[in-house]
């Protein structure tokens, strides 16, 4: 009881503080880089190993480089995201621009449903809120479940302010069925890495062998929906773009296992064209370790 009351007080802290400009929040963030990155040292080891295993062909000097601009963005993603808490839908779509959403909006003008996926890149969060306003529908967005159920219930709540669904991962077919007589985009997160008791299939994925999920690829194969990637892209603090790229529109005619790793060549590329901005803080490759 007593951790609920703490916790509470604490959110409602959180909330008030996501009303000062982003601006402000963006100096609290350059602070906390430096508390984060030199004093805590926040996960440094395996960020440390995830960039030098993914990048072999770079020097000591330049893994630190991009080591240091990850966390600088790390910082400033915490308050972006605690800003999403009191954020306006005009702010949003101010700060977010989508690119080619007309392509993915056509069939839910036709009564159709799509798939989409990206990954931990830049801000997801606000992408999947600025998708859940400038399409005609609202996004059922994939999650995976955290320990901490109460945090989960705030940070839903901060999610679907503005009519999105989030699913819980295990959930996902039950979900797809209810749906199925409606226009619906399902999105997935799909670098997540499954448990160990969970791995099905391994890919080559930044010079390493990773244990993927394959629920896009069994959901697109199922019902034959097509698939987009957002490619997401931060132009400067607290602006992003996003790239609707129709990725798979046929999936039923693909190979086994060729839609998990057509997703994993898009998220690649986004990657190696600007790595900080990808959560290297996750322990992505420990069920190939």
């Amino acid at each position: 009881m007593i951790k609920k009351v703490f916790f509470r007080i604490g959110t409602f802290f959180l909330h008030l503080l996501s009303y000062l400009p982003l601006w402000l929040l963006f100096g609290i963030s350059s602070v906390l880089y430096y508390l984060v990155y030199y004093v805590v040292g926040y996960r440094k080891k395996v960020v440390r190993k995830n960039l030098t295993r993914s990048f072999p062909e770079k020097s000591a000097k330049e893994i630190i480089a991009i080591e240091r601009k990850f966390y600088q963005y790390l910082t400033d993603l915490m308050v972006e995201i605690l800003k999403m808490s009191s954020i306006s839908k005009a702010e949003v779509l101010k700060r977010v621009k989508m690119n080619n959403f007309d392509l993915a909006e056509a069939y839910f003008q036709r009564g159709e449903s799509v798939l989409s996926c990206s990954g931990h890149y830049g801000n997801w969060e606000l992408g999947m809120m600025a998708a859940g306003l400038k399409f005609s529908i609202n996004p059922h967005v994939i999650y995976k479940p955290i320990n901490n159920k109460a945090f989960e219930q705030w940070f839903n709540t901060l999610r679907t302010k503005f009519g999105n669904v989030f699913v819980p991962m295990r959930q996902t077919l039950r979900a797809v069925a209810a749906t199925r007589k409606e226009a619906s985009m399902f999105c997935f997160a799909s670098d997540q890495s499954p448990t160990v008791s969970d791995v099905q299939h391994v890919i080559e994925f930044l010079h390493q062998p990773t244990s993927v999920l394959l629920g896009l690829e069994k959901i697109a194969k199922q019902t034959n929906r097509p698939i987009f990637y957002f490619d997401i892209r931060r132009k400067k603090r607290g602006y992003y773009e996003i790239d609707c790229i129709p990725m798979c529109l046929n999936p039923a005619e693909t190979n086994e296992f060729e839609i998990t790793e057509l997703f994993f060549k898009h998220l690649a590329k986004t990657i190696q064209e600007e790595p900080q901005y990808w959560l290297w803080s996750h322990n992505r490759w420990k069920a190939n370790r």
